[in-house]
């Protein structure tokens, strides 16, 4: 059914699909308040049947389910290994995993961070093992604001 004749049973029609009530989606519509008349709109025999439709469009536009993703996702898989696309098909691989809740990872930090101010006599005091870790911590230290910035006088310029 196509939208109906007469643009005010129209407006009528969507806003009821949109869950307005029958009082508002008549004013919505254009008409002044009335309860009756909106309740005899509301009972016409062509709003319902444009309401049934608008309702029937957007429960299918809703109809995203965990099997109907399932279903893209393993197509998607096939055809990229149809194609020797293997990255493009663990990641639809992963998409499945993640939609079931599976490898997901989840980590849990707790504990403090202990800051301490590092002079070259405790750096002489690491190990190899030691220094590339705390090199490699660096970047995410940096970012929280523990180190970096301002490092005070340097020993070349005596300040």
């Amino acid at each position: 059914m196509a939208a109906l004749k007469n643009a005010r049973h129209e407006a009528f029609a969507q806003a009821l699909a949109k869950g307005t009530s029958a009082s508002e989606a008549y004013v919505e519509a254009g008409y002044k308040p009335d309860r009756g008349a909106a309740s005899r709109l509301s009972a016409n025999v062509n709003v319902q049947k444009r309401l049934a439709e608008l309702q029937a469009r957007g429960a299918k536009k809703v109809e995203v389910t965990v099997e109907s993703l399932t279903g893209e996702l393993e197509e998607a898989r096939s055809l990229a290994l149809a194609e020797k696309q293997t990255s493009a098909a663990v990641s639809a691989t992963m998409g499945k995993a993640k939609l079931f809740g599976l490898g997901v990872e989840n980590r849990r930090h707790s504990g403090t961070i202990g800051i301490v101010q590092l002079t070259p006599k405790h750096l002489d005091a690491l190990t190899d093992d030691e220094l590339a870790l705390l090199e490699s911590a660096y970047p995410v230290l940096e970012k929280l604001g523990l180190v970096g910035g301002d490092t005070g006088p340097t020993a070349e310029t005596g300040d």
